[in-house]
């Protein structure tokens, strides 16, 4: 059944609030190029309305506003019910890494008198488009005095950025002929970051300057080891199109989601019924793996910590809680691009501008590693969206035999929990600079929004 244009249905009042809303979406976007900076700047939004650590209270009460930092990597944020959390939460699950280039632990070196960082991609990438850009870099520094030493660099207007350099087309006749998987090599997406000698230094004389100016912050090369480095597109997201209808900017994937789910949680006023969670996770880019992934027990632990803050103390409860939970895992789906039409199935694909997008399941030919929800479930989630006014739609990710892919909805359903993908249609999904329609983004918000209530 195909579904009208969100946009056609909006008043003045309406385009005001979508305007205020996407702008306060890219000023997030701009803050937070990584994970880390993301979970910053949630913590700092958080803390503005009224949020209190978590990990300092000893004890909670109905309408109480807490926050969980996981390693500065992963963030939960609660506000809590009035019903037991047995009874279960309404939970909104979003990932905020996304796919870039990352610097190896030894990366540092000098070849025919230009200095380059080594680096090995994260995340499903289409390695060519990653060369020839301007680039930046954002991350920190771990020392061994227990000090960190916060990194970016390519985006303020003064700042140098980075590039990683592509070969000319008259001499590139071999390399066109390769596969677009192997037209850039992995190992050829090294960056640039230097190519002036210091003085008096007879080898590796630019390698040499470039120590220099890290050893005036503080930053020796050894401390390469314990850095988190992270190579991103540089520049701020920006409006799109003559008529400023969408957005194109880095990491829409999963932030667009991860914003709203955020804000559906900050926002909401007084007390519910049942405990209210936003989750923005790290790692899903590669599996959901590793201690602050969604697979890891952080979320698992996070809960039963709550549950023992209101007196719910035990295996059970905690049980209870979980598989009592419904979920919208907030993860973005590939929207309908015509100029790659056969890529899609038409009547099943999601369309920018037509409102938040649900896909029952996701996976990969023949559904496999999909989280598949149940009807009953959906029927839920439509009452849900008709009665709040959202705009929505459903879809799958592309031809059945062509692609697929997978979301953090498979980490929260092995709890039994009532689980659903919904987020927001994207084009150039893990390209350098994504597309997304702010009516999408807007009418994601109102469906998070309506499903918390």
């Amino acid at each position: 059944m195909e579904r009208k244009n969100a946009w056609k249905s909006y008043t003045e009042a309406d385009l005001a609030k979508l305007e205020a809303f996407s702008a306060a979406y890219r000023a997030f976007l701009d803050a937070g190029k990584t994970e880390r900076e993301c979970v910053a700047e949630s913590v700092r939004i958080a803390k503005e309305k009224g949020f209190a650590d978590m990990s300092a209270v000893t004890s909670v009460k109905p309408g109480d506003r807490l926050y969980l930092n996981w390693m500065n990597k992963s963030i939960m944020l609660f506000v809590v019910g009035s019903e037991p959390l047995e009874t279960g939460m309404n939970i909104l699950g979003a990932h905020i890494d996304s796919p870039r280039i990352d610097v190896k632990q030894n990366p540092l070196y000098e070849d025919t008198d230009l200095a380059y960082l080594d680096t090995h991609y994260y995340g499903g990438i289409k390695k060519y488009q990653w060369v020839a850009r301007p680039l930046a870099l954002h991350g920190v520094v771990a020392k061994k005095d227990g000090s960190v030493v916060p990194v970016t660099i390519g985006e303020a207007d003064g700042d140098p950025v980075f590039c990683i350099s592509d070969l000319l087309p008259h001499l590139a006749q071999e390399q066109m002929k390769k596969d677009a998987a192997k037209v850039v090599e992995g190992e050829a997406l090294d960056l640039i970051i230097g190519g002036r000698p210091l003085a008096d230094e007879e080898k590796d004389a630019v390698k040499a300057g470039v120590l220099k100016l890290l050893q005036e912050k503080g930053i020796e090369e050894e401390d390469f080891i314990s850095a988190e480095l992270e190579i991103v597109p540089a520049g701020k997201a920006r409006d799109m199109g003559l008529d400023r209808s969408m957005i194109l900017a880095y990491g829409h994937d999963d932030r667009v989601c991860a914003y709203p789910s955020m804000r559906a949680v900050i926002d909401f006023e007084g007390t519910p019924e049942r405990t209210l969670c936003a989750v923005l996770t790290d790692k899903e880019e590669i599996g959901s793996v590793g201690a602050t992934g969604m697979d890891s027990m952080f979320f698992e632990n996070a809960v039963a910590e709550l549950c023992a803050l209101r007196g719910e103390e035990g295996e059970l409860a905690l049980r209870r809680c979980l598989r009592n939970s419904r979920m919208l895992s907030s993860d973005v789906s590939a929207g309908f691009d015509p100029l790659y039409a056969s890529a899609f199935e038409k009547k099943n694909s999601a369309y920018l501008g037509r409102g938040l997008c649900f896909n029952k399941y996701t996976g990969a030919r023949g559904k496999s590693g999909s989280s598949d929800a149940n009807a009953e479930y959906v029927a839920e989630i439509r009452r849900v969206m008709d009665e709040a006014n959202v705009a929505y739609q459903f879809s799958e990710l592309g031809r059945v035999d062509l692609g697929g892919g997978g979301t953090i909805a498979f980490c929260c359903a092995k709890y039994g929990m009532n689980v659903i993908d919904a987020g927001v249609a994207v084009l150039s999904m893990h390209a350098p600079f994504e597309i997304i329609s702010k009516a999408d983004l807007y009418e994601a918000y109102k469906g998070y929004c309506a499903f918390l209530k």
